[in-house]
């Protein structure tokens, strides 16, 4: 069955067209509440509780040994690896080009003013596994995480019927260089994250994609003092797309994310109707010949073609949306391209599709959804670190700035901040 095209809707029925397809918070705090509570308590015995009761696995011991690593590492093809290697190799080029020297600023004579990078010292890694395991997001979490110089990085992913993770997760993790690997998944996995059991750390940020009940899961981690990368729910892709794109390519792409899951969406905006059309078929031909069909036909019933006026009404509808994904085929790039405001990543051409931000090209696949790219970035070299700010004021500069400083302290009542600095001025007037 064709989509159906939405042709010009009215501003009006922006927000309801553009929602997403996910649940309400209300409907999960209550369960992901629970599973805190128990792991908060009971430790490991709740993680393992968990794994059976979620996973249908008992586990007696969640922490992948070593020859675990060992064994894992003759499973994965040789082409795998040497694809793995590839991307590894563009992502730590991408993300250590983010690394910034430290520029010492003179803001008065006598005030000097600088800033330095320091790693968050633990860090926690989410890896989905399941029916789609996300070794790639090995590599997009733990390279920036090594460049930055984090101590301790602790990956939790959830483990098959046979109480394993995916060889090539565990070869990607031992290949970056992760410090522990635990067989922990879902709500139960960030809880241990958050609290600390007798297997897994307490870290300061957690990081890493997940299904709606592990965002859920991060957001209340922050109550209990854990910070997060930001909120990354269900995938999604928006496609702006006029006579100049290849249906065949938009099609595909659109697809590439609609398998992510049932809960995914993909839109295509265009100010052509034919192209839409064009769209519209060749979804119906490429995803028969899907092994994942079910989930992208579900994911499909969720999504939408969107036929609008002009660029402008395009942008503006796109901007309004705020795209965790957002490739651009037209003949005017350069204007999406400039007045883009809300986006977690872009590709520009017919020959940019999204899959080469998901593995290789070498940003980061690790983003904001759900419109949450208003106000977050995805995951970059930065998300892994702190910026102190220092600064060393000299007798001048004191004598400098700190008329300034007293008299803006007594206007806000706080007399021993300016106490603070009176005395200091005092003595520098009885020693000259």
């Amino acid at each position: 069955m064709a989509m159906e095209i939405i042709k010009n809707p009215a501003k009006a029925t922006w927000n309801q067209l553009l929602k997403r397809p996910t649940q309400s918070i209300a409907d999960i705090e209550d369960v992901v509440a629970d599973v805190f509570e128990n792991v908060k308590s009971n430790k490991d015995a709740a993680i393992k509780a968990y794994t059976k009761k979620f996973d249908s696995v008992v586990l007696e011991d969640i922490l992948v040994s070593e020859k675990e690593f060992e064994d894992c590492i003759s499973l994965v093809p040789q082409e795998l690896k040497e694809a793995i290697r590839l991307a590894k190799s563009n992502i730590e080029k991408f993300h250590s080009a983010q690394v910034s020297d430290t520029e010492k600023i003179t803001t008065s004579k006598g005030v000097f003013c600088w800033q330095e990078k320091r790693a968050i010292t633990n860090v926690g890694l989410y890896i989905p596994g399941g029916s789609a395991p996300l070794f790639s997001t090995v590599l997009m979490l733990v390279c920036p995480a090594k460049i930055a110089g984090c101590k301790n990085i602790v990956l939790c992913s959830p483990p098959n019927k046979e109480g394993k993770i995916h060889p090539a997760i565990l070869y990607a993790a031992k290949l970056c260089g992760v410090s522990k690997v635990l067989k922990v998944g879902g709500i139960q996995a960030i809880a241990g994250l958050t609290f600390g059991t007798e297997s897994i750390p307490k870290v300061s940020k957690i990081f890493g994609p997940g299904n709606q009940f592990v965002t859920v899961a991060k957001q209340l981690a922050t109550k209990y003092g854990v910070a997060i990368d930001m909120p990354a729910g269900p995938s999604e892709l928006l496609v702006v797309a006029d006579e100049s794109a290849n249906p065949v390519f938009v099609a595909a792409d659109l697809l590439s994310q609609a398998e992510h899951g049932a809960d995914s969406q993909v839109i295509c905006v265009s100010t052509s109707k034919k192209v839409l059309e064009a769209i519209s078929v060749e979804i119906i031909v490429q995803l028969q010949k899907l092994p994942r069909r079910d989930t992208a036909q579900q994911a499909i019933a969720n999504s939408k073609l969107i036929l609008v006026k002009n660029d402008a009404v395009a942008l503006a509808l796109i901007n309004e949306y705020g795209p965790e994904h957002f490739i651009v085929c037209t003949e005017n790039n350069n204007f999406f391209c400039q007045g883009i405001e809300n986006a977690g990543s872009v590709f520009l051409g017919n020959y940019t599709p999204e899959s080469a931000g998901d593995y290789a090209s070498g940003t980061n696949h690790t983003l904001p959804t759900n419109g949450y790219t208003k106000a977050y970035s995805g995951v970059n070299l930065d998300a892994f670190q702190k910026a102190i700010s220092f600064q060393k004021i000299s007798e001048k500069g004191i004598q400098g700035i700190g008329p300034a400083i007293e008299i803006m302290a007594e206007a806000e009542g706080l007399f021993a901040h300016k106490n603070a600095v009176t005395l200091r001025l005092d003595s520098l007037k009885n020693k000259n």
